[in-house]
């Protein structure tokens, strides 16, 4: 029977154990939004997970919408990511990059001047964003992006990819939850097009459909993965029927060889997410949400995921493989120095200690 620390293959990753680091954005990337050498130390110290998966992180300046989030597009963020890459390989990790589009959930201040603020539909994320002081402030309107756009998102996406294979990155994960771009496609509130893009459950997929299609064929299917949170509200999400949503992407993607789906699991009235995803997709799933040790270990023992994964818990716990091995306390992460914005502040990010000093 399987366990937690039991080796699994997602795809092509072949990952020592089930327990996977989640994206966490922290806001420590270099001025022109380059991974840090405190970035690598950050992620080197949490290399004994069996998976990271990055913070998210933009394929575009157009992708950008948060301050001090990481790109992968530039030749200096490429070479920031390789020491990075390098790094967690040589503590024997895996790591694969979260491209993560905000679309419309975007700060004009925290964006490139010359970068545009797109989504599926003219509508305003209500949801207000940090700035560049930490003050949250009231997003950009977005513009509706014209059809004849949409494959030039794409292409940036897949631009993205294999900047992450040159880095030496082992994959990429398409970030589709949190009201970002691809989510706003997805939700019926923020997709009110009426083109092949908008309208039934179909044609709202279809941007994520093409995107990890094309992802697919760039660096193969087998190492891309893909995020998505049924139901979640952040960032003015309010989609109709989610069970819809999700059940007709699920069974879209179903036959592409992808490497993982990556569920937020959330309650929603009338469905259960893991259910849905377990019934319309039959590649290897990631379970994410509020997981303890002990309902980690049931969720992989009952086969109803093949690895899990935690975000708070190894901000502030780097060695939390070793900690749940061995049922040792966790720490508890400082959320005062989550996001601080500093690129150079190491405080809350990389000076937590391990359980043996």
């Amino acid at each position: 029977m399987a366990d937690l620390f039991s080796p699994v293959r997602l795809g092509a990753l072949d990952l020592a154990n089930r327990v996977v680091m989640a994206p966490m954005t922290r806001d420590r990337a270099g001025p022109d939004d380059e991974p840090t050498e405190l970035m690598v130390e950050y992620y080197r110290q949490r290399a004994s997970a069996g998976l990271i998966v990055t913070e998210g992180t933009q394929p575009s300046p157009h992708g950008k919408g948060y301050w001090r989030t990481p790109g992968i597009h530039s030749p200096a963020q490429v070479e920031g990511w390789r020491k990075v890459a390098d790094a967690v390989h040589n503590a024997g990790g895996r790591i694969v990059v979260q491209l993560m589009h905000v679309g419309r959930a975007a700060v004009r201040a925290n964006k490139a001047a010359d970068a545009q603020t797109v989504a599926p539909s003219a509508i305003g994320c209500p949801d207000p964003i940090a700035g560049p002081d930490g003050v949250p402030v009231p997003t950009e309107m977005p513009r509706a992006l014209a059809a004849h756009e949409i494959p030039g998102v794409i292409a940036e996406y897949v631009a993205a990819a294999r900047n992450a294979r040159v880095a030496g990155i082992d994959g990429v994960e398409l970030h589709c939850a949190s009201g970002y771009l691809p989510m706003q496609f997805l939700s019926s509130n923020s997709n009110q097009r009426t083109d092949a893009y908008g309208g039934a459950a179909e044609n709202r997929v279809r941007f994520v459909v093409e995107t990890l299609a094309a992802l697919g064929a760039a660096i193969g299917p087998d190492r891309v993965g893909f995020r998505i949170c049924p139901g979640v509200t952040f960032n003015g999400m309010a989609d109709a029927d989610p069970a819809e949503t999700y059940a007709t992407l699920l069974r879209a993607v179903d036959g592409m060889g992808l490497a993982y789906c990556h569920l937020i699991h959330v309650p929603n009235p009338g469905f259960d997410a893991l259910d849905l995803v377990r019934a319309n997709w039959s590649g290897p799933v990631i379970e994410n949400c509020g997981l303890t040790a002990e309902s980690a270990a049931k969720v992989i023992a009952e086969g109803r995921a093949d690895a899990v994964s935690f975000g708070y818990a190894f901000i502030g716990n780097p060695d939390l493989v070793d900690r749940l091995r061995a049922g040792a306390p966790l720490a508890k992460a400082d959320r005062a120095t989550f996001y601080t914005g500093q690129g150079d502040d190491a405080r809350g990010y990389t000076d937590y200690p391990t359980v043996s000093g």
